[in-house]
């Protein structure tokens, strides 16, 4: 695959992840384009893992990394993909048990800002 196409191929990810065409910010033009090329254009691309399942896969690393800035954004790529929040808290209470209390309970309250609360 050529530069360009891994490069369209990351674009197209991001869009269904995301739910927009990515803007690079204030990320130096190096970094956002190996981003949209080697991340999105390379790895979320692969056959093998449907784009849900790597995001929860993600989500994981994220959370028992203690990266709070991105779990939040990947979360609003969880919730863009239709991941139900119900899905995502039983996900946390597993990986307490394995990447810790504390990191898991701070993911719960990211997901709950990100999802909103419940109706109760």
């Amino acid at each position: 695959m050529s530069e360009s196409e891994r490069y369209q191929a990351g674009i197209e990810v991001m869009e269904k992840l995301f739910g927009r065409t990515p803007k690079q910010g204030t990320m130096p033009d190096g970094m956002f384009r190996t981003t949209v090329e080697n991340l999105f254009g390379d790895v979320w691309s692969r056959p093998g893992l449907e784009l849900e399942e790597r995001s929860m896969i993600t989500l994981t690393a994220l959370t028992v990394l203690g990266r709070e800035n991105e779990l939040k954004i990947h979360l609003y790529g969880a919730k863009n993909l239709g991941i139900p929040k119900e899905k995502l808290e039983e996900m946390m209470l597993h990986l307490a048990h394995y990447g810790g209390w504390p990191v898991a309970v701070s993911a719960l309250r990211i997901i709950e800002h990100v999802y909103g609360k419940p109706s109760r």
